[in-house]
């Protein structure tokens, strides 16, 4: 097994509790990048206290619409920021290394007003190592093309093809404007293979659903 990168956290070295920052259609995924601007009083504090920490770990979840309010999905994962910039007018522009996976066993509101969570990370040990698992690239690559094309978007398929199957898949499932829950989805699949499969299956979804309907009434 391949780790991702020397400063990386070991799986020993964990926290038991971590700030967890909750935002609607932003998935990270383990070996992904996450660029976030942020502006608000409570999620700068929790930058900064996270900053500050041996790991400089945070939490991402998406609230979950289809329950009461203030509700979120129990699974995340956690990102490592690796960089940021300070701006003039206060905010903060930070990126995270997604790094691993993890279950929320409860949530709590930490001194600043941002929400905090005790951990579990035992499901998603494999998170922290290079997946090297064989996905079909061609499938992929064949479905991504007509999803692109019937969504108008431009792409540098050079760079696309360039990228490793991990990389690959977890930007597509990061940059494409599914929604909420099949982003949800695609962060709880086991394994990249898995992950890979649901991924072509959401983009066919889609292409089906912009295709007009020849008997629809005018």
């Amino acid at each position: 097994m391949t780790i991702r990168s020397p400063f990386e956290p070991e799986f020993k070295e964990l926290p038991t509790m971590i700030p967890v920052f909750p935002l609607s259609g932003a998935l990270l995924l383990p070996g992904g990048t996450l660029p976030l601007n942020i502006f608000e009083p409570r999620y700068l504090a929790l930058v900064s206290d996270a900053i500050a920490s041996p790991l400089r770990l945070i939490g991402m979840i998406q609230p979950n619409k289809e329950k009461r309010s203030n509700s979120y999905y129990s699974t995340g994962c956690a990102g490592r920021i690796s960089s940021f910039s300070e701006q003039e007018d206060g905010r903060l522009l930070i990126t995270l290394s997604g790094c691993i996976r993890f279950n929320v066993v409860n949530f709590s509101e930490g001194f600043s007003g941002y929400l905090t969570a005790k951990i579990n990370w035992e499901n998603y040990k494999e998170d922290l190592t290079i997946d090297e698992a064989e996905i079909d690239r061609n499938k992929l690559s064949a479905t991504l093309r007509q999803y692109f094309e019937a969504k108008g978007f431009q792409v540098d398929w050079s760079q696309l093809e360039s990228c490793s199957d991990e990389r690959l898949v977890s930007t597509l499932c990061m940059i494409c404007p599914f929604d909420s829950a099949e982003k949800q989805a695609l962060l709880e699949v086991k394994d990249l293979f898995s992950r890979a499969e649901l991924l072509i299956t959401i983009l066919q979804m889609s292409c089906h659903d912009d295709v007009p309907n020849e008997n629809a009434k005018h």
